[in-house]
């Protein structure tokens, strides 16, 4: 007797298509006949829907694996480097001034290559334990470091080789049909997808896994192989629309699968997928690609205008385009990302279209969807073995036993290194100051983030932040003119507002902190660049230079000379932004270590139910640690434009990535419920120091940037790895207990 799930009324759901993916099909209709009436030369044509057929097949083949990571309740948002990575490497595998290799050998490498990408991804979430958001974020830089490492930046072209090799270019072309190849194989792929999740056992495996694993996990489910089996379906997509895109482009560039995390991501939310798992269709997934698609093409393409010129004093009309500025799209997509995972708590979990159509029929309102797990979910508090053992130690021991000792151990023995390797430059006072200063950005921003992180949320958009109020400072120092104490103040109120609307939709609305933080992040990043038009800005007042200047800079722009001697040989290479970076990380290490409020911060983080039922109010202590990451981002963002007197809006890039590692590496929980000031300082300087020794110069040979955002990637799974199985899993001390417990039976037998 085959297993069906009911609904209240005892019908059985849909499983291929319902009546979302028919509101789908008719938004679809509607927003391509609004696209006609402000742009009929473009939309208004057949080549418009073939294009739009097209585009939305690539992004619509990653949409069908991503359903399935979806669905398991997980999240990858390394299909976009993947993407990218798996077309660099073709293009170099096959171009002829590179590899040269034949199309079938560069074919296979690729497809090894996506197909190793999945296993990581699912083997660092499954069996490493790593969270998913973190694992596939980190494969995501890892990835875009090779991309940019593979190609230094530049195009790279094969398009007289592809002349040899038909059978593959070809799938990249218009069809005897009229149509392009690319459709055909979107459509195959969407239903071999569909039907799979939809009709066989692994769609049953999916939805149970993401629905509730516990409960997966007793019904006989193996749910650690259904999980990585999604994550390599999601990665082989990527290859396959990697190597269409190969194929019809003829070649690749750097900028290959940029964002496109966030607009798969998007789609198959709009699909009608849910981000708490166990719900989502492949053909709603699919639509959900067209719609957002539709929207990029929608705004891209902009709205014909009429512009009037005066040439020779004679007033002529002339036809243009209306376009919206550099960074607007990407604005735009991260708020589509928010608004559709807000759909779910909003709109699904609250039955408000069912409630409508029931109030119109004067029947009676259809019941609310039932979480689910909630009653097999075991409590847990995370961080407690290492603090224990810290507490129970006595001399050096109690050091060694601490959670931040080993970022501390390691800045002593990197900076020995660098001075091992170049004492003529490590050595120099001025030297090491200016390696400080570089320390500064990263250890302001990682201040902020051990609030977060200790109490279990994560920030991904302390980088983009940073980017957002340095362009508003810029912006209004060189668009506006105004003073540097208005720009402060209005880059500060534009911080903390991305700050509040983290916490809002955070904490309000019950969402994960990485996806309302992942919106942000593209959103902040986009902002940044549509205030300066994608363009470099310099040229301020040296009144708000002095922000970033050293401390005799500053006395001397007031008229104040200070005598030969040691203060002023400190004043010379000791700048602002350092001692504001000491004040700021002193006044927070005294809160988290010593004030109820950072006891507040760790209960929450360690166990939220726990610490509700203490009676701390546990929604304000994460919303206040929200608004504190973006306030020291912020902070950030104001120091570095004072100190390279210019912005730039790939400023604050990696940041994240840097700063997370630096709490990690500080002893901070990934899980929460521990964080230290003074890690996670020490955990920024090792950052640093590791960069620093990098681009170090040892005898004409130092490391390429791309390289080594790379090895930063590595620091990071490393340090969370150190985090989940050294710290919390204690795996040395179950070590240690089976040699003794193996020693104590030799010893009994031989006795």
């Amino acid at each position: 007797m085959a297993l069906t799930a009911t609904t209240s009324l005892g019908r059985a759901p849909p499983q291929l298509a319902g009546g979302w993916e028919v509101g789908l099909l008719i938004f679809l209709a509607l927003l391509y006949f609004g696209g006609a009436l402000v742009n009929p030369a473009f939309f208004g044509s057949t080549e418009a829907l073939h294009a739009l057929l097209r585009d939305t097949s690539r992004v619509g083949i990653i949409a069908v694996g991503m359903t399935f990571v979806i669905a398991n309740r997980d999240l990858d948002l390394s299909v976009g480097s993947t993407y990218g990575l798996v077309a660099v490497v073709f293009a170099r595998l096959f171009a002829p001034n590179f590899l040269d290799f034949s199309v079938t050998t560069s074919v296979i490498l690729c497809v090894l290559l996506g197909t190793a990408i999945g296993l990581i991804n699912g083997a660092l979430v499954t069996i490493l334990k790593v969270p998913a958001f973190i694992a596939t974020l980190t494969m995501l830089f890892i990835g875009r470091g090779f991309v940019l490492a593979f190609t230094h930046g530049q195009a790279i072209y094969y398009s007289d080789k592809t002349k040899d090799h038909p059978l593959l270019f070809h799938l990249g072309e218009t069809n005897a049909l009229g149509f392009n190849n690319q459709i055909a194989i979107f459509f195959l792929i969407a239903f071999i997808g569909a039907y799979v999740l939809a009709g066989t056992r692994w769609g049953y495996e999916t939805f149970a896994t993401g629905g509730n694993e516990q409960a997966a996990v007793y019904a006989g489910i193996r749910t650690r192989w259904v999980r990585i089996r999604a994550y390599l379906l999601s990665s082989l997509c990527a290859t396959l629309a990697a190597l269409l895109s190969a194929a019809q482009d003829k070649g690749v560039t750097p900028l290959y699968g940029v964002s496109w995390e966030l607009t798969v991501i998007a789609s198959v939310i709009i699909g009608g997928a849910s981000i708490l798992g166990g719900r989502g269709r492949v053909i709603g997934s699919c639509l959900g690609t067209a719609v957002v698609v539709l929207i990029d093409k929608v705004l891209r393409e902009g709205w014909p205008i009429t512009r009037t010129v005066v040439i020779d004093g004679e007033s002529i009309a002339v036809g243009a385009k209306f376009t919206l500025p550099a960074g607007a799209v990407l604005v735009f997509l991260g708020l589509l990302l928010v608004m559709a995972v807000l759909v779910e708590p909003i709109l699904i979990r609250r039955q408000i279209a069912g409630r409508l159509w029931a109030w119109l029929r004067r029947r009676p309102p259809p019941p609310a969807y039932e979480m689910g797990g909630v009653a097999l979910e075991g409590v847990q508090t995370k961080g407690a073995m290492a603090t224990d053992t810290a507490l129970s130690a006595t001399g050096l021991g109690k050091f060694f036993a601490r959670r931040d000792a080993l970022a501390i151990i390691l800045t002593a023995v990197l900076w020995l290194t660098g001075l091992a390797l170049r004492p003529d430059y490590w050595w120099y006072l001025s030297n090491t100051f200016a390696i400080l200063l570089n320390y500064t950005e990263l250890a302001i921003i990682a201040v902020g983030l051990t609030y977060v992180i200790a109490a279990g949320d994560i920030d991904l958009s302390v980088g983009a932040v940073l980017a957002l109020a340095g362009s508003t400072a810029a912006y209004f120092l060189k668009v506006l003119g105004a003073d540097p104490f208005t720009a402060v103040a209005m880059a500060l109120l534009v911080g903390m507002v991305a700050g509040l609307v983290n916490a809002v939709v955070t904490i309000g609305f019950k969402l994960p902190a990485f996806i309302a933080t992942l919106g942000m992040f593209y959103i902040a990043r986009g902002m940044a660049a549509w205030f300066v038009a994608g363009q470099q800005l310099t040229g301020w007042p040296e009144g708000y230079n002095l922000l970033g200047r050293k401390m005799n800079d500053v006395l001397l722009h007031f008229g104040l000379i200070l005598p030969p001697g040691i203060f002023r040989t400190v004043a010379e290479v000791v700048s602002v932004q350092t001692i504001w970076m000491f004040f700021v990380a002193l006044l927070a290490g005294i809160v988290l270590a010593f004030t109820p409020f950072g006891l507040k911060v760790c209960a929450a983080g360690g166990n939220v139910r726990a610490a509700a039922y203490a009676g701390i109010n546990t929604n304000r202590v994460r919303f206040i640690s929200l608004m504190l990451s973006a306030l020291c981002a912020t902070m950030a963002g104001i120091i570095n434009v004072a100190y390279f007197r210019s912005f730039n809006p790939v400023a604050g890039q990696f940041r994240e990535l840097d700063a997370i590692a630096s709490v990690i590496i500080g002893g901070g929980s990934i899980f929460g419920g521990y964080g230290t000031v003074i890690g996670s300082l020490a955990g920024a300087a090792v950052i640093t120091l590791v960069r620093a020794l990098l681009q170090l110069n040892v005898q004409g040979f130092s490391m390429p940037q791309h390289w080594i955002n790379v090895f930063i990637g590595v620091i990071l799974i490393v340090a969370v790895l150190i985090d989940i199985w050294v710290r919390q899993a204690n795996i040395f001390g179950h070590l240690r207990a089976r040699l003794a417990r193996g020693a104590r039976t030799g010893e009994g037998i031989h006795g």
